[in-house]
């Protein structure tokens, strides 16, 4: 295992997705994010079957960032319960480990 984690989050709108992923770079709380395409959700919500365009993103921090910045993008969230998950790296280049904790002065 790596010492580094990435956080997935999906946001309502690009614009959504752009704010919170500068802040959090700005903030160091991540070395980086990726803003990927919009995409097709479908989940239950309240007893309905809904759907909604989304975009998801990736942010990669260190595995001693990740609930702090977990509690930050929920803060900065527009909704009520935001999915938010931290999946773990099994393996890394070293020096890909070492930037990423470098950037959010681990």
């Amino acid at each position: 295992m790596t010492s580094i984690v990435t956080v997935y989050a999906v946001f309502g709108s690009q614009d959504e997705a752009e704010r919170i992923g500068t802040a959090m770079i700005e903030e160091r709380m991540a070395a980086c994010v990726n803003i990927l395409a919009p995409c097709r959700s479908i989940y239950r919500w309240k007893g309905a079957i809904e759907q909604a365009v989304e975009v998801p993103a990736l942010f990669k921090t260190t595995a001693a960032n990740a609930n702090d910045l977990v509690a930050r993008i929920a803060a900065l969230h527009s909704y009520d319960t935001p999915a938010i998950t931290v999946w773990s790296i099994a393996h890394a280049p070293d020096s890909y480990s070492a930037w990423a904790e470098a950037e959010t002065g681990e």
